[in-house]
């Protein structure tokens, strides 16, 4: 019905709007504006994540999330086998990263996917925060 009334006063109808037509003209295409890469935080020089870690370190380096939460079993199910007693007994398997290991490292998981990682052994969980 308002169809109808806008055609018998001369009226544009709902979507034919020049007003909004001529405002998406001069806007132009958002598709064609590009961003600006984010800059990357340094990975030690050198270093490339390998080794039997390499899933937990592409599930962090993805994730848009500043901080993530992994509970032991969530970490053993990216990993496919079961953590080190140590990863569930002892703090500093998690904080003490060794960085000057010349091949890969579990620890490089996390760090080079530029996080901190902070256990909760009695929870079984890991904070993985972006550094």
């Amino acid at each position: 019905m308002l169809e109808q009334a806008r055609k018998m006063l001369g009226l544009p109808g709902r979507h034919e709007s020049p007003m909004l037509l001529d405002w998406m003209k001069k806007r132009g295409s958002t598709a064609s504006h590009h961003r600006e890469p984010a800059v990357e935080t340094a990975k030690p020089q050198g270093r490339v994540m390998s080794g039997q870690y390499l899933l937990l370190y592409r599930y962090l380096a993805n994730r848009y999330a500043n901080t993530v939460v992994l509970t032991f079993a969530e970490i053993e199910d990216l990993l496919g086998f079961a953590l080190p007693d140590q990863a569930r007994l002892q703090q500093e398997w998690w904080t003490d990263a060794a960085t000057n290991v010349a091949g890969p490292n579990y620890s490089d998981s996390w760090l080079l996917a530029s996080r901190t990682a902070v256990p909760n052994l009695v929870a079984r969980t890991v904070v993985f925060e972006r550094s």
